[in-house]
């Protein structure tokens, strides 16, 4: 089985609660639960709004993990330090956003993290997160 994390980066914790007309009713607890029945992999779920967790937990994933999906929240388009330690995982990544960030503001349409995504997800909602598993399981048809 393919071991997967699963990063989510700022405010995400608030998902469901936090402008559900952008980002919906879900929470990252139900998406947890509807990305495990998919049963696809090994899956680790980890949250943080801080910046230095998440490259923690990236470093940590370094010759541990196949894959990694990442919603990186606003750190998409502020961190060159995640992009870093991205670019010291061997494995795939893909970019997951809710939202589609080419339809919001102009300072999120760039994002530091697609520079070493395999693949980018925006505008499917949380059905994203089961698009990358199936995408990394070879499943996505």
């Amino acid at each position: 089985m393919t071991d997967i994390l699963i990063l989510n980066g700022p405010n995400l914790n608030l998902l469901g609660q936090r402008e559900p007309h952008l980002y919906g009713s879900e929470t990252l607890a139900d998406v947890e639960a509807s990305c495990r029945a998919l049963d696809l992999g090994n899956l680790t779920f980890r949250q943080s709004n801080h910046e230095g967790q998440l490259i923690d937990w990236i470093q940590e994933a370094r010759g541990k993990v196949d894959a990694i999906v990442i919603n990186p929240g606003a750190y998409s388009h502020t961190s060159v330090a995640i992009l870093d330690a991205l670019n010291a995982f061997d494995g795939k990544v893909v970019e997951v956003h809710i939202s589609n960030i080419h339809r919001r503001e102009a300072f999120r349409h760039h994002s530091f993290v697609s520079a070493r995504a395999d693949a980018v997800i925006a505008g499917l909602g949380t059905e994203g997160y089961r698009a990358a598993l199936r995408w990394i399981a070879g499943t996505d048809d």
